[in-house]
């Protein structure tokens, strides 16, 4: 058995996607996952599964997870050690650019085009720009609590490199010590 963190995208943000823990812990066990633990409403579980691809453990989930809610529920799946590099990253940067008022952590479905990666950091390399190391693409934002006004944000993300799922490095940083320490 090996041990992952699902992200869940887009749930609990309006009438009309709700999906409390405890049903999100349910489908996850139905979904193959084992070991199964959550933490906040906004879709961040930990559990463990056979299935040796996060493709695959993100695709069972994702089926599990629609059968039980009744809307998509698309999933991001790291492995503890990919959490807790991205989390480690997170630090990094934060680190690296102090000027930044706020970090947000994106987190990507599949590998990213390294084409891609070099165009999205040429074109976010200002006030608000990106970083991008492995599956996570963080997001330093020049102003705190700018995360819905700036154009750099999970729309911007999901336009270059595909489905992601969004956390502010506070919440990376708190998952990886609770799962992937």
């Amino acid at each position: 058995m090996a041990g992952y963190v699902a992200f869940l995208r887009a749930i609990n943000l309006g009438a009309k996607r709700k999906f409390s823990k405890d049903a999100v812990a349910a489908a996850t066990e139905v979904g193959g996952g084992t070991n199964v633990a959550t933490w906040l409403n906004t879709g961040n579980v930990r559990l463990d599964s056979s299935r040796r691809s996060t493709a695959l453990v993100a695709a069972e989930l994702e089926q599990a997870y629609e059968e039980a809610a009744g809307f998509p529920v698309p999933t991001v799946v790291l492995t503890l050690r990919e959490l807790r590099q991205v989390a480690d990253d997170a630090v990094r940067f934060a680190a690296a650019h102090p000027e930044a008022g706020a970090h947000y952590v994106s987190l990507l479905q599949q590998d990213p085009d390294p084409a891609t990666v070099t165009a999205f950091c040429e074109r976010w390399n200002g006030p608000d720009h990106a970083l991008v190391s492995g599956r996570a693409v963080h997001l330093l934002l020049a102003q705190r609590n700018n995360y819905h006004a700036s154009s750099l944000n999970g729309d911007t993300v999901e336009r270059a490199f595909g489905t992601a799922t969004n956390r502010n490095a506070r919440v990376i940083a708190t998952v990886a010590e609770k799962w992937a320490s």
